[in-house]
């Protein structure tokens, strides 16, 4: 897929919205990931997107989208690559999640807006501000 004009921006958002959830993957244990793979166990995949999403997003705010990869070899690092969908209220976005033991990485395929702007810079703003709309954050107790 060819990557759209703000695709950097628009990756940096999805990047800090996708840091938690990238951490609590990264508790799965890899050889279930690889296991999940090979067998072509996306069911089970989805259900882990699932779960680490639930801690951060609304429901239905992410889901895996139609694959995933497992690179794992002698002589690299192995990485896990999943594609999701980020789908907060007016926009889809389509992207790739590489998760390897000590980081993770984001690349944006495609952004689709329900009502999209004439300004590319405003989707971007709409994007990052219904990102957060999505986001479930822990309140703080009176003290």
């Amino acid at each position: 897929m060819n990557p759209q004009i703000h695709s950097k921006a628009r990756e940096k958002i999805v990047a800090g919205a996708m840091q938690e959830v990238a951490n609590e993957l990264r508790l799965i244990e890899l050889a279930d990931f690889v296991a999940f793979i090979r067998l072509d166990s996306l069911a089970s995949i989805s259900d882990i997107v699932e779960s680490a999403a639930e801690l951060y997003f609304m429901p239905g705010t992410l889901r895996l989208g139609h694959g995933c990869e497992a690179y794992v070899t002698w002589t690299d690092n192995p990485r896990i690559v999943l594609d999701l969908e980020l789908r907060p209220r007016g926009a889809t976005v389509y992207f790739s999640l590489s998760l390897s033991a000590h980081d993770a990485g984001v690349e944006v395929g495609y952004v689709s807006f329900d009502q999209p702007s004439d300004c590319p810079e405003a989707n971007t703003r709409f994007l990052a501000e219904t990102l957060e709309h999505s986001r479930i954050r822990k309140s703080r107790s009176a003290a």
